[in-house]
């Protein structure tokens, strides 16, 4: 299972989850960090299992 680090800001209407290291627009959001946290893990996912191509190397895979 590959791991990603979640960028969470906080904007006056909410929060939002980006991923780092994924090309593209996947983001969560939510009305708290723990909301947009738990959003972003679907969108994670969608766009693992639809752009497994285009995805960078997993430095920690042999």
């Amino acid at each position: 299972m590959r791991q990603f680090k979640v960028l969470v800001d906080k904007f006056p209407g909410g929060y939002v989850a980006y991923p780092l290291g994924l090309k593209g627009a996947v983001v969560g959001e939510g009305d708290t960090y723990e909301e947009a946290l738990a959003d972003a893990k679907p969108a994670i996912q969608f766009h693992l299992e639809t752009f497994k191509n285009d995805l960078p190397a997993d430095k920690n895979r042999s």
